[in-house]
């Protein structure tokens, strides 16, 4: 008897059913959780944190830089 013959006849095609099941249900509550309208705010403003430096955005009073 062969190894893929073992394999094949024993029936361990229903854990990788169930772990599709697990990873597209995880993935569907991380795309739900990302995309609510709740978080717009927070991810546009993190989706600008790696832009600032931490000089201010208004110019300075009496000219410009």
């Amino acid at each position: 008897m062969r190894l893929s013959d073992i394999m094949s006849h024993a029936g361990l095609s229903i854990y990788a059913e169930i772990a599709m099941v697990i990873f597209m249900a995880v993935f569907v509550g991380i795309l739900i959780r990302t995309f609510r309208p709740s978080k717009a705010k927070e991810i546009e403003a993190l989706g600008r944190l790696p832009l600032e430096d931490g000089t201010p955005t208004t110019k300075p009073p009496g000219g410009t830089r």
